[in-house]
């Protein structure tokens, strides 16, 4: 369950930090409402995940794959470059999340 409610967090986070590049600046009301709830709700659920898994775990998977998630759409979707250096740093971001996993949850 601890993943699930992680997993939500990651989620909800993207949703945040994706409608934050559309409200141009908080000058557009809908994408801003989206990007504050987005990270209300990101934080809630990480808040649930830390009661049961270490801190720097969570914290370290929650910010890795959202950063990897994040920068996948902006390449796929938004029209952001994509270069070697950059696919050579999402794949570094994720090893290491799945490393700093195998260490377990505790």
């Amino acid at each position: 369950m601890v993943y699930v409610t992680l997993a939500g967090a990651i989620l909800a986070e993207v949703l945040g930090t994706t409608a934050m590049k559309y409200s141009d600046g908080f000058s557009k009301l809908v994408p801003s409402l989206i990007t504050a709830a987005g990270y209300v709700v990101a934080f809630v659920l990480l808040s649930r995940t830390l009661k049961t898994m270490s801190v720097g775990t969570a914290y370290a998977i929650w910010s890795g794959a959202g950063t990897a998630v994040i920068a996948l759409i902006g390449m796929v979707f938004i029209g952001e470059s994509v270069t070697a250096a950059k696919i050579l740093g999402l794949l570094l971001v994720i090893c290491g999340v799945v490393v700093l996993n195998l260490g377990g949850t505790h």
